[in-house]
């Protein structure tokens, strides 16, 4: 018997059995993609009526040919590598897994706030010498303030971890209250002061036009120069060209990122050179647990589309009132 739907997985790092157990209780048949380039997924978006993906890009191209599709899910929080009004125009709900990996990125983020606090690899290179005096002056955490950029979830869970540790807690978001920020026992202060005031910097909202490049020269310049920046967002949110040159002169101490503008890092990556940044391959989001939340959620949340059904996320609401989608809907 014929499948009643076909579900594209892009790029599946990972056993798609969870995928499987919730596809097959609608009737769905998966397809993964084998070679991951966009050349392959335009040939197969024709067939599809949802995608699944996780780091490839699901361009314009793919969703123009994509003409039976009624939902694209992400793998996860960010959804920056779906083309969006190119969906929404199309009458594709899109979705995401916004509880996703809270724990584990925030445990990273502090984790790669305290190795570069601690001097944790630099003190690593040096272990045969027993060089104790690398690096810039070490100072007690506690006491310290961590400035918190972005504060959904993710900023939000990160705020009593670092508590924990004796760093007061500010934050920069624009669309919370002060009331609301209060409610976790941190401090609303607008960018420049966040940044003037914080001996470390944690960014945790999403990458969009408006956070494209938020930290750039002008704003590392306002950062104390005993100051380390956390990024376990997004590259973009970063300019990197900027960050290699406030680390190699020294306008702050130093640097923590898991993402950065190019994923993998070329090879000629400056950033690679530096004994003041850690870099790690964006992995703050991993643990066995996250990896089969993020399957089992992601599919279930396709599967409601292709059955009628009302998503708990949906990163482009105004698709819910096209006339594509009702029409989409209707021809099943």
């Amino acid at each position: 018997m014929a499948a009643e739907y076909k579900v594209l997985i892009a790029d599946a790092p990972w056993s798609v059995e969870p995928e499987r157990e919730v596809f097959g209780e609608i009737g769905a048949e998966i397809i993964v993609a084998g070679t991951k380039t966009e050349e392959e997924l335009v040939s197969l978006a024709p067939q599809v009526d949802g995608i699944l993906t996780d780091r490839q890009s699901i361009t314009d191209d793919i969703i123009a040919v994509a003409q039976r599709c009624k939902a694209i899910g992400r793998y996860g929080v960010g959804f920056d590598n779906v083309a969006l009004d190119a969906a929404t125009a199309a009458g594709i709900v899109v979705t995401n897994v916004p509880a996703y990996c809270i724990d584990e990125v925030t445990d990273h983020a502090m984790a790669l706030l305290l190795a570069c606090a601690r001097k944790i690899p630099l003190f690593h290179k040096h272990i045969n010498s027993w060089n104790r005096d690398v690096g810039p002056p070490m100072r007690r955490i506690r006491g310290q303030t961590l400035g918190v950029i972005g504060f959904g979830r993710i900023g939000q869970a990160i705020a009593p971890k670092a508590q924990a540790f004796g760093l007061e807690v500010i934050v920069f978001d624009q669309y919370l209250t002060s009331e609301a920020i209060q409610a976790h026992g941190a401090t609303k202060v607008e960018l420049p002061e966040l940044l003037a005031e914080s001996d470390f910097i944690s960014i945790h909202t999403p990458l969009t036009p408006e956070t494209q490049n938020l930290i750039g020269e002008a704003e590392l310049r306002q950062m104390k120069p005993n100051a380390y920046l956390i990024n376990t967002a997004r590259g973009g949110i970063i300019d990197t060209v900027a960050l290699y040159k406030a680390l190699s002169e020294g306008w702050i101490a130093g640097a923590g990122q898991d993402v950065l503008p190019q994923e993998p890092a070329p090879p000629d990556e400056p950033l690679l050179t530096l004994e003041n940044v850690i870099l790690t391959p964006h992995v703050a989001f991993l643990s066995e647990e996250s990896t089969y939340d993020a399957q089992k959620t992601a599919a279930s949340e396709v599967a409601r589309v292709l059955t009628g059904q009302m998503p708990e996320s949906v990163v482009n609401p105004k698709v819910l009132d096209s006339s594509t989608l009702r029409a989409k809907a209707l021809a099943g």
